[in-house]
C-alpha cells in the first residue's frame, strides 16, 4: 500500500511539471505577446519607382497575399481609359461598424513621391497585421482606402497636368477658378488646343499678390473624369464613418489644412481650428515637416502661395472632416514640370509613416472631432534624420 501511494504520488508531481512546462510554452506563444511585436518596415531600395503598370502590379501582388485584408477596384478612368485604381485595407473576418479615412497621391504626375507613400503605407500595414498590436487594431477598426495614383496619364508622362492640360487640384468646387488662387477657368480651346499654365514672372511687381504663374483649372468644376471619380467614390464613403483625408503632394515640405486660398465661405469654430492646430503641432514637432495654418498661403521658394479649387478644401466643406495637404520632400526637389530629381526614395518614405499612423490611430477622436491625444508606436530610424 505504501508503495502505492509512492507511485501515484510520483505520477501526480510529474504531470504538474510537464502541465506547468506546457503552460509556460503556451504563454511564451500567446498572441498576445506575438502581437507587441515592433513593426518592421517594407524591403524597399532607392530608385524602386513604380509607375502605372508597376503600381498595378504591386496592388494585385497584395491582393493575391493578403486576400482577407485586400479588396482592390477601379473607381473610374482617365482621359486615355486608364483605371484609377482603389485598394481598401481592413480585416475583411471582422464585420464590426468601423470607421474610415481616404488618402491619395500622384493627383499631379510627376510628383512620383507622392504616389510611392500611398503604396508604402499598404505595404507597411500589410505586412505587420498579426504580428504589431497597433497596426492589428487599427485594420479591425477601421477601412483603410488608398488611391496611388489619382492622375494616371500624367505619371505615364511625367506631366503635372492630365491629358486634356488640366491641373486636377484646381477642379474641385471650391473657391473654383479664382486668378489669386493660380488658376484660370479655360479648359480645352475650340476643345482641341491645350494651354496647361500661363507665367508671369514680373506682373506681381505692379499687382500685389498677383500669382507668379496661372494652371488651368478646367471650364467647370469637376470637368474632368479624373476629379468626378473622386468625388463620386467618396460619397460612397461618407456612408461609412468617414472620418479624415489626406492628399500627397511634392514637394512643400509641409502639412497644409483647409484654406488653401481665401477666407472660408463660412465659419470654421474655434474648436476645429484647435484640432486642425493639435495636428499641425504634432507634425511639426514629431516629423521634419512644417506646420501651415488654416488661411495661409505656402511659402515656396520665396513666394507666398494660394491655390484654388483644391481637394482637401472640398473634402473639408463637403463631408466636415479633417482634411490635409500633405507636401512630401523639400524645396530642393522642384516638380514644376517634371524637371525634378527623384533621389533618397526610401527616406522620404519613411518620413511620412509618422503622419500617417498619427492620423490612423486616433481616427476615433478625428472623427468625433475630439484631441488627437494618442502616440504611435513607431519602428526604428522612424521618423529618420533629415538629409543634409
Amino acid at each position: 500500500m505504501f508503495c502505492l501511494s509512492i507511485i501515484l504520488l510520483s505520477v501526480f508531481f510529474i504531470g504538474c511539471i510537464h502541465e506547468v512546462q506546457d503552460s509556460k510554452e503556451v504563454k511564451g506563444s500567446s498572441s498576445e505577446t506575438w502581437l507587441d511585436q515592433t513593426s518592421i518596415l517594407p524591403d524597399w531600395e532607392d530608385g524602386e519607382y513604380h509607375e502605372y503598370y508597376g503600381t498595378m502590379e504591386m496592388l494585385n501582388d497584395f491582393n493575391e497575399k493578403y486576400p482577407d485584408l485586400v479588396y482592390i477596384h477601379s473607381i473610374g478612368e482617365s482621359v486615355l481609359g486608364r483605371d484609377i485604381w482603389c485598394i481598401r485595407i481592413t480585416n475583411e473576418k471582422n464585420n464590426e461598424e468601423k470607421f474610415s479615412c481616404l488618402i491619395d497621391g500622384c493627383i499631379h504626375g510627376c510628383e512620383w513621391e507622392a504616389g510611392e507613400a500611398c503604396l508604402y503605407l499598404a505595404e507597411y500595414l500589410l505586412i505587420n497585421f498579426d504580428n504589431n498590436k497597433t497596426i492589428t487594431n487599427i485594420l479591425n477598426t477601421t477601412e483603410v482606402y488608398i488611391i496611388p495614383l489619382v492622375n494616371p496619364d500624367g505619371r505615364q508622362k511625367d506631366n503635372r497636368f492630365n491629358e486634356n492640360g488640366i491641373d486636377l487640384n484646381r477642379n474641385f468646387d471650391i473657391d473654383f477658378g479664382r486668378i489669386r488662387g493660380g488658376s484660370m477657368a479655360l479648359g480645352k480651346l475650340f476643345n482641341r488646343i491645350k494651354i496647361s499654365y500661363l507665367e508671369f514672372p514680373r506682373l506681381n511687381r505692379w499687382i500685389p499678390n498677383f500669382p507668379p504663374y496661372l494652371t488651368n483649372s478646367g471650364r467647370r468644376p469637376f470637368s474632368e473624369s479624373e476629379t468626378q471619380a473622386i468625388r463620386d467614390f467618396s460619397q460612397t464613403l461618407n456612408k461609412n464613418d468617414f472620418s479624415f483625408y489626406v492628399t500627397c503632394h511634392t514637394a512643400g515640405h509641409c502639412i497644409l489644412g483647409p484654406w488653401g486660398a481665401f477666407k472660408p465661405p463660412y465659419e470654421i469654430t474655434q474648436h476645429e481650428i484647435n484640432i486642425m492646430s493639435s495636428v499641425e503641432e504634432w507634425v511639426n514637432q514629431n516629423t521634419e515637416y512644417t506646420e501651415y495654418r488654416s488661411g495661409e498661403g505656402i511659402v515656396y521658394k520665396g513666394e507666398e502661395l494660394y491655390a484654388s479649387g483644391l481637394s482637401s478644401d472640398w473634402f473639408y466643406k463637403e463631408y466636415h472632416i479633417l482634411s490635409y495637404t500633405f507636401e512630401i520632400l523639400s524645396e530642393d526637389y522642384e516638380m514644376w514640370m517634371g524637371q525634378g530629381k527623384h533621389d533618397s526614395l526610401v527616406h522620404w518614405m519613411k518620413t511620412t509613416l509618422p503622419v500617417f499612423m498619427y492620423l490612423l490611430v486616433n481616427i476615433e477622436n478625428l472623427h468625433d472631432w475630439e484631441t488627437p491625444d494618442i502616440q504611435p508606436p513607431l519602428p526604428e530610424d522612424v521618423p529618420p534624420a533629415p538629409i543634409r
